[in-house]
């Protein structure tokens, strides 16, 4: 392996083998104890070997007395099946154990890493592949899987086999051991020499399979407008790139790790013969045997030394294949590190809203989660609690924001959404209005400046809390595997069936709903492929109206609804509004006419604002956009 490799997974290994222990301290040393003695066992039986070649090479000697020669090579094949039928009851349950063992493992990862992946903030989710994310739960973790269930048993046994094989072979015949062990020091070289080529390939491997799987991922998501672009060959020119990376990673890796096992054959077959050479030669010469034993060079001695050479050079050579699946398991275990070593999304906020109910003239918390938003007041003096109403006011003062240090998005946004006021927001693709929507719900913290909401700070505001009492309706509408009910009751999970059905109505959904085979009952896919674009954006309007939230924020909520559809919406959008403070992101100016206040940005600046009468007035670039005479990029 090279030393850059070693280097990368440094770190990796020994926090992985830590949470290894900490994830089942009990299971795990029984597994490693069974292993140790299993190994063990594996290679004792060449000692009664020994005695049995010892047994019958004296008989030989003597004339061969059968009675005198019969039990003592029953004893010994007695001891040989006990301690292989030993090994193999230990080895099963070992191999049961390591089993059950592993899969209770990866599930704790996958668990720890979506726990985690939750807790993210957007931002990661921005700047990674989605199919590189999966790459994690699948790739990787079956990486660490071959890794754990077979790659590290197998290795401990190997090297264990060969510790106690030389401790064997040194008590015999320290010049034969010599030999061996000589004859093996060529097959380390040319292990670490080929084999530390196939681990670097293969740690390569590992990662082009998540860039492959991020291009296939992205290229799915977006067919349909590579169909309605022609852009099918600039796509598999795309794909050809990052497949091809990963073919010549892959090749390289099996290349270099299947040309390693027949080089190690042979070398083994060769030292197998040096062993067989030596002692022939040792025992015609009259060497004498340096050895803890005290016996001569005999045919006891050499022939059950081949059986342990056969022993050694196997156990030597199957290192080096566990060696490239530990690589390729570190790696995998590396790229989900990294996940769980992205910071969690920071929350230092400390006030709660909650939903209050009026009750002897004061406002306490509803514990069935209706009536309307409150946020919860401590008062330390005397360490009583108090609920203010909420009443839906966001101000932004001289906000600031840039994704990057280097790059400000937003510049000195200054604007007022009163209770019950609607606020849209106009503009060239990319003049920030998302931007700023997304900075209300903190799924980003601003630079500078400050936002309030009901006059409080929205750091001090808990985000789970700040986030519940803001609905949202996306351009990109999100629907999940489940009932058209349940898809709307994701807005609030303790919403009852009735409120489900007011809020679709409240939408103007509920006319396609109840045309729907099963009404509310039924199932959606994923992507919502059962219904039209224009359903599925009423459906998230239903979700965000269940919430019942003082607060509404609009991105192009209704840009995939046509005219007709536009029209229903938009009756029941008045009567979700009321009351509420809203914010609108629209390219369909007819949809902006009515709000109490127009905000225009160009490049994340405010360069006007006012009602639409007031801008038309003006003339400026609201009045050009309204005319045609300046179009939206």
């Amino acid at each position: 392996m090279k030393p850059t490799d070693m280097k990368k997974n440094s770190g990796t290994f020994p926090r992985l083998i830590k949470m290894l222990f900490r994830m089942n301290p009990t299971l795990l040393p029984i597994i490693i104890v069974l292993i140790l003695v299993s190994a063990v066992i594996s290679a004792l039986p060449s000692i009664f070997q020994q005695n049995v070649v010892a047994v019958l090479e004296q008989a030989w000697a003597n004339g061969w007395n059968w009675e005198t020669t019969r039990p003592q090579i029953l004893h010994f094949v007695l001891i040989l099946g006990a301690l292989y039928l030993c090994g193999l009851t230990i080895t099963t349950v070992s191999n049961q154990l390591g089993a059950v063992y592993t899969q209770r493992v990866l599930d704790q990862f996958r668990t720890k890493m979506f726990e985690h992946m939750e807790s993210l903030p957007i931002r990661y989710f921005d700047t990674h592949q989605r199919g590189d994310i999966m790459s994690h739960y699948t790739n990787d973790v079956d990486a660490m899987r071959q890794m754990i269930s077979q790659s590290f048993p197998q290795l401990l046994v190997s090297l264990i086999t060969v510790v106690t094989i030389v401790c064997i072979m040194m008590y015999y015949s320290v010049w034969l051991g010599l030999v061996i062990i000589g004859g093996s020091l060529i097959t380390i070289a040319i292990t670490k020499t080929i084999g530390g080529k196939s681990a670097h390939y293969f740690m390569a491997q590992q990662k082009y399979i998540g860039q492959t799987e991020g291009v296939i991922e992205e290229m799915i998501n977006g067919q349909k407008v590579i169909k309605v672009f022609n852009h099918e060959a600039e796509a598999q020119a795309e794909f050809d790139a990052a497949n091809d990376a990963l073919y010549e990673a892959a090749f390289q890796a099996n290349r270099y790790s299947n040309t390693l096992m027949p080089i190690l054959n042979n070398v083994n077959y060769l030292i197998y013969v040096l062993v067989a050479v030596a002692g022939g030669l040792f025992l015609e010469l009259g060497v004498p045997n340096f050895s803890v034993s005290g016996l001569p060079f005999s045919i006891a001695v050499i022939v059950p030394f081949l059986g342990m050479c056969r022993q050694f050079s196997g156990s030597i050579q199957q290192i080096s294949p566990q060696i490239n699946s530990v690589v390729m398991g570190l790696a995998g275990a590396k790229r989900i590190f990294a996940m769980l070593d992205e910071e969690s999304e920071q929350d230092e906020g400390y006030v709660e809203l909650v939903y209050a109910r009026e009750e002897n003239g004061a406002l306490v918390e509803s514990p069935e989660k209706t009536g309307l938003w409150a946020w919860k007041h401590y008062h330390k003096d005397n360490g009583t609690t108090t609920y203010v109403p909420l009443k839906g006011d966001v101000r932004f003062y001289d906000v600031d924001f840039a994704y990057n240090p280097d790059k400000v998005i937003l510049h000195n946004i200054t604007l007022y959404g009163k209770p019950g006021q609607k606020i849209a927001f106009v503009g060239a693709t990319g003049a920030g209005k998302t931007t700023i929507t997304n900075l209300i719900n903190r799924f980003y913290d601003i630079a500078d400046g400050k936002i309030r909401y009901d006059g409080i700070n929205i750091n001090k505001i808990k985000k789970p809390s700040l986030r519940r009492s803001l609905g949202m309706v996306l351009q990109d509408t999100v629907l999940f595997t489940g009932t058209v009910m349940e898809n709307i009751r994701y807005g609030k999970l303790d919403a009852t069936d009735e409120e489900c059905i007011a809020a679709a109505k409240l939408s103007g959904a509920d006319s396609f709903i109840t045309r729907l085979p099963q009404g509310y009952q039924t199932m959606l896919a994923g992507d919502g492929s059962n219904l039209s674009q224009g359903q599925c954006q009423l459906l998230a309007i239903a979700r965000a109206a269940v919430a019942d939230p003082p607060v509404m924020i609009l991105d192009e909520a209704t840009s995939s609804i046509d005219t007709r559809t536009e029209q229903i919406v938009s009756a029941g959008m008045d009567a979700l509004m009321k009351g509420r403070t809203v914010f609108v992101i629209a390219h369909r100016l007819s949809t902006v006419k009515n709000a109490n206040v127009i905000l225009v940005l160009d490049h994340g600046r405010v360069i006007e604002r006012g009602t639409h009468e007031e801008l038309i007035a003006a003339k400026g670039q609201y009045y050009q956009l309204y005319t045609g005479a300046f179009e939206l990029e």
